[in-house]
């Protein structure tokens, strides 16, 4: 059900100048019954100046006094022809100021992670038109070399359920087209919540039998083992000469 604008200066005007139940007040304004009696007893909404329902075309008198009359009367917004069809408008997405410089980033993302996207895809989601999108993928827009590719949903520019919706709808477009997908392309176009929902990919054990007796040499383990173990001390025991030895010597000097 729709709510009313300024709901709890509504819930404040109609506390101090009606005698509705509390949970009448609570239903119409979308707040809880606790925080209605915490506005009559002056503990919620301290400063709150009252919003007259009847007075800006949200309620009306009859609908009050029916309220009054019969605590189980819930009480009914107030039809604006005014307001008829705001849901349904039609037409790019607003995008304030402060983030429209950050669009091209996010339409180079789309374009690079998401190329079975339309161009009319991306301009609904993003706020865009169709002559920067198509000027980012042939790479001739003024500011190219400068731009980076930014997720919009990081940038706020929209939904993570919206871009994940457009890209099942893609999907499904393509799979109805019948065209091949390379893996690529159909991890690109699970939605987040599949992605998540996914086994984690197999790990590779950090010990692997065999490794622990490789060797960079040709030699066998066993043979390695026989070989003597030598210490300090067997390098400077030099083996000593014999009589035949130094004979030589002398003859030399």
């Amino acid at each position: 059900m729709a709510k009313p604008l300024m709901a709890k200066a509504t819930a404040v005007w109609l506390v101090d100048n009606t005698t509705i139940s509390f949970k009448q007040i609570a239903d119409f304004v979308g707040m809880h019954e606790l925080e209605v009696q915490g506005i009559a007893d002056g503990d919620v909404a301290a400063g709150v100046k009252g919003f007259d329902p009847i007075a800006n075309n949200q309620l009306t008198q009859d609908e009050i006094d029916a309220a009054q009359n019969n605590p189980l009367h819930k009480l009914k917004l107030k039809f604006n022809p005014a307001a008829s069809g705001e849901e349904k408008r039609r037409g790019p997405r607003y995008t304030p100021l402060s983030k429209r410089q950050d669009r091209p980033n996010s339409i180079l993302w789309l374009v690079k992670f998401h190329p079975e996207l339309s161009d009319g895809q991306i301009a609904k989601l993003v706020g865009t038109t169709k002559p920067t999108i198509q000027s980012i993928r042939e790479r001739t827009h003024w500011n190219i070399a400068n731009m980076q590719p930014i997720d919009p949903v990081a940038l706020g520019l929209c939904k993570q359920s919206e871009l994940d919706a457009i890209v099942q709808k893609a999907a499904a477009k393509k799979a109805a087209e019948g065209g091949v997908m390379s893996d690529d392309e159909r991890r690109k176009l699970v939605s987040t919540e599949q992605s998540l929902e996914m086994d984690a990919a197999p790990k590779i054990p950090t010990a692997i039998e065999g490794l622990e007796t490789f060797s960079l040499s040709d030699e066998p383990a066993e043979e390695k083992e026989d070989e003597p173990i030598l210490d300090a001390d067997s390098f400077f025991n030099l083996p000593k000469g014999g009589a035949e030895e130094e004979d030589e010597d002398d003859q030399r000097a």
